[in-house]
């Protein structure tokens, strides 16, 4: 199905979310990881392959390596455009990005990965100030996914509390470090790219990771024991964040393209919400023209078709639709909408109007 005029409407899902730009482009895109790791062996390497298939040739990827954008460059990085899109961590960036990074400080409550992006994606929609925060970088969000599980991988075994005395370990970010600290080993900050090296000249003993960097950075080669504790996961992560000025130049076709695209997910994202752009004065998008209701009906109809199991979330600028084009959307396959008189920083439908709505639709509201 090809959908047209689609300007204004943006798309987001909860583990990944992705929109292109114009004719012929080439997206510059950065992983910041080596072929062996997940994102880019999968995540970049997989949207590399659907993006021109999806896009009718109009669209493809060139991909930069670690060794030209790392994790410690991807703000720099985009916000100069060097890269359009990489795969962006905010706990590298916690005085700057203090609400997103407060996701990842319960990093080591989390212990299932699908369920954990999800939340993280939800968290960071609905959070004004993460918004605010991203809008001030020039960056436009578009989901979280989540590592596996975390483990002690060491030079060394570690069997007691007493084995972790002193044992200097490589840690991703504040909520290992102080995991360490509590136990008696040494935290050090260094960057996931550098702990082979790290570990091989004796520089740290281990790293508290997934056991997948085993293979993503070599560390198969010098770690000789797997320690298994629950220690989290990586959470705090937007693994296709997109520079403002790409996303201003988003195109209609290939916002449809990208729709296909999500679907091809294995299992479809749990949540697709599809947001009507409201024009913020002062933005750079106030400009724009209001979006036509019924294309906001395509866009819901095709999300359902396509990802039947999902649930198709009738988002932001619900307050400049009509009451009419809201009930379209509901039949046309929305089975959820964002509750509350205020969504991120834009108004939003009042509750009493809210529940008027469906009860005009026939509709009853699932229990929280």
């Amino acid at each position: 199905m090809k959908l047209s005029k689609l300007a204004g409407l943006t798309l987001a899902a909860s583990v990944l979310a992705f929109t292109a730009a114009a004719q012929d482009r080439i997206l510059r895109v950065a992983p910041a990881a080596p072929p062996a790791h997940p994102a880019n062996g999968v995540l970049y390497t997989n949207f590399g392959q659907y993006l021109p298939e999806e896009s009718e040739g109009r669209l493809g990827t060139t991909m930069l390596g670690p060794e030209v954008v790392n994790l410690g460059q991807m703000k720099d990085a985009l916000q100069s455009q060097v890269a359009e899109v990489g795969n962006f961590l905010p706990l590298y960036y916690p005085a700057e990005l203090p609400y997103m990074a407060l996701a990842g400080e319960l990093s080591l409550t989390s212990g299932n990965s699908q369920a954990a992006a999800a939340a993280m994606t939800q968290f960071i929609v609905e959070c004004e100030p993460c918004q605010q925060e991203l809008s001030n970088f020039g960056f436009v969000y578009l989901g979280s996914g989540a590592s596996d599980v975390y483990e002690i991988l060491s030079t060394r075994p570690v069997h007691s509390v007493a084995d972790l005395q002193g044992l200097r370990l490589r840690s991703g970010g504040a909520p290992w470090a102080r995991f360490a600290e509590h136990f008696g080993a040494v935290p050090a900050q260094i960057s996931v790219n550098d702990t082979f090296e790290a570990v091989s000249s004796g520089v740290v003993d281990g790293s508290m990771a997934s056991i997948a960097d085993l293979i993503s950075f070599r560390l198969v080669e010098v770690i000789r024991h797997v320690t298994f504790l629950p220690l989290g996961l990586y959470q705090a992560t937007s693994n296709f964040m997109t520079s403002g000025a790409t996303w201003e130049s988003l195109s209609v076709e290939d916002r449809a393209a990208m729709l296909v695209e999500l679907s091809r997910l294995d299992p479809h994202p749990e949540s697709v919400p599809i947001n009507a752009l409201v024009r913020v004065p002062g933005t750079p998008l106030e400009s724009l023209p209001p979006i036509d209701p019924l294309e906001l009906v395509r866009m819901i109809a095709t999300a359902r078709i396509l990802m039947p199991r999902s649930r198709v979330r009738l988002s932001a600028g619900r307050s400049e639709l009509g009451r009419e084009a809201q009930l379209l959307c509901m039949y046309a396959g929305a089975n959820s909408i964002f509750y509350g008189e205020k969504l991120l920083t834009t108004p939003n439908p009042g509750p009493d109007e809210d529940t008027d709505l469906l009860r005009s639709a026939g509709l009853t509201a699932l229990p929280a």
